[in-house]
C-alpha cells in the first residue's frame, strides 16, 4: 500500500518590514544577554551582531550607533515586564491585583535573568534610556493606582502622593530582587515570607499608632 503524499510545508515569506522588525528584535534580543553576561561596557557591535547572526553592517542599519541601541533596551525589556506583569494579572480588588503584580515581577526575573544588572547599570551607560524606562513604568503605574482610588479601592492620595507611592514599589522590587532572586549566577524562586510581608505591609500597615485617651479637665 503506498502511502500518501506528505503535503509540502508552506514557506511564509516575510516582507520588508517584518524582516526589519525580525532583525531587530534579534538584536535587541542579543544585546540582552551580551549586557547581561558583559556587562554595557563589553557589549560592543562585534559580540551583539555575532550573537544575532547578523553582519555588523546591517546593525548600522536599524541604530546610528552602539549608545542608540543601549538607550532603548532598557525600555524595551521594561515594556516586555509590563506585559508580562498585565497578562498574569486577573480582575479583581486593587490590593489582590498588587500582590499577583509583584509575583509576577519576580515570575519575569526567570524568563529574562538580564534584566537586574541591565537595571543597575544602565544610570551610568544608558542614562536616557535608564530615564525613560522610570518614566514608562511610573506612569503606566500611576494610572492603575489612580483607577483604583476613583473606585474607593486606595485611599485619597493625591496624584503626586501615588507617584511617590509608585517609585516605592519600583525601589522595593529591585532590593529585593538583589536580595532574594539572584544566587550564584542564577536566578532562584523568591521566599514565600517575601511576599507574605509584601501583602502584610500592604494591608494591613506596619506601625501601631497609640492609643489617644482624652483627658478630662
Amino acid at each position: 500500500m503506498t502511502k500518501p503524499p506528505v503535503a509540502a510545508k508552506k514557506v511564509v515569506k516575510l516582507n520588508r518590514a517584518q524582516r526589519n522588525d525580525e532583525t531587530k528584535r534579534r538584536l535587541f534580543d542579543a544585546a540582552t544577554k551580551m549586557v547581561g553576561q558583559h556587562g554595557y561596557a563589553e557589549a560592543s557591535v562585534a559580540r551583539i551582531t555575532e550573537a544575532a547572526g547578523v553582519a555588523q553592517g546591517t546593525f548600522y542599519n536599524h541604530f546610528e550607533n552602539r549608545q542608540e541601541l543601549l538607550d532603548q533596551l532598557l525600555p524595551s525589556i521594561g515594556l516586555d515586564m509590563v506585559r508580562f506583569i498585565r497578562e498574569r494579572t486577573p480582575t479583581g480588588h486593587a490590593a489582590v491585583q498588587e500582590i499577583i503584580r509583584f509575583q509576577a515581577f519576580f515570575d519575569f526575573l526567570h524568563h529574562v535573568p538580564e534584566f537586574l544588572r541591565i537595571l543597575n547599570e544602565a544610570e551610568f551607560f544608558a542614562p536616557a534610556g535608564y530615564q525613560k524606562h522610570l518614566d514608562n513604568i511610573s506612569t503606566a503605574y500611576v494610572r492603575i493606582l489612580r483607577r483604583a482610588r476613583n473606585a474607593d479601592e486606595v485611599a485619597a492620595y493625591s496624584d503626586e502622593e501615588l507617584e511617590a507611592i509608585v517609585h516605592m514599589f519600583m525601589g522595593a522590587r529591585g532590593y529585593l530582587s538583589r536580595r532574594y532572586s539572584y544566587a550564584a549566577g542564577g536566578v532562584t524562586k523568591v521566599p514565600e515570607h517575601v511576599i507574605s510581608a509584601y501583602d502584610k505591609l500592604l494591608t494591613r500597615g506596619l506601625f501601631k499608632m497609640p492609643d489617644t485617651q482624652e483627658t478630662t479637665p
